[in-house]
């Protein structure tokens, strides 16, 4: 808000003169609240009852009220958006529970001749590939030549093929492990 809008402000606050107004923001440094609090002391505008300041129309613009620039930007920034960084954060957190909550609502299980020997959720299957890739992976593809065959199971993998293609790769183990066997 420029000087002028200021005064013009004051002006229609109080019917005051625009000297008398000029006069009460140069005496506040330019700070539109403390203007108004200094006119109410001298008595050119009448301090509303039950010590507040109560309208329906804007009568102070809210940009102005903190008292240093860098305030007045503090303010503005947080009144528009939210930190960037804690938006994202809590983006990131909100993906990472709808993914475990999917992992634990379907499973992994472990099947010898159509007998299920073994299941858990996805998500421990994922916490190994991640933490322990050089163990699991080795152990799921010997598993392979020992008969063991694997599948998904849960409302997410109804549709898919990728049970087709452990299917394959099961049913390609058995058939190198037969050739071998020649």
């Amino acid at each position: 808000m420029t000087p002028l809008e200021k005064v013009e402000k004051l002006c229609s606050m109080g019917n005051l003169t625009y000297e008398e107004a000029k006069a009460a923001l140069e005496a506040s440094n330019g700070d539109l609240l403390d203007a108004i609090i200094y006119l109410e002391k001298q008595g050119k505008i009448h301090a509303p009852s039950g010590g507040g300041y109560y309208s329906s129309e804007k009568t102070v613009d809210a940009s102005i009220i903190p008292y240093s620039e860098k305030d007045r930007e503090k303010a503005h920034y947080h009144s528009n958006k939210e930190n960037p960084f804690i938006s994202f954060t809590k983006q990131a957190w909100d993906f990472c529970v709808k993914l475990v909550r999917k992992g634990n609502a379907n499973t992994f299980e472990v099947l010898k001749k159509e007998e299920v020997k073994g299941s858990f959720p996805v998500t421990v299957l994922i916490l190994l590939l991640i933490f322990a890739f050089w163990v699991t992976i080795p152990l799921l593809v010997i598993g392979l030549f020992f008969g063991l065959r694997y599948r998904f199971v849960g409302s997410d993998f109804e549709k898919t093929t990728i049970n087709d293609a452990m299917d394959s790769a099961a049913d390609a183990a058995e058939n190198l492990k037969k050739s071998m066997d020649k």
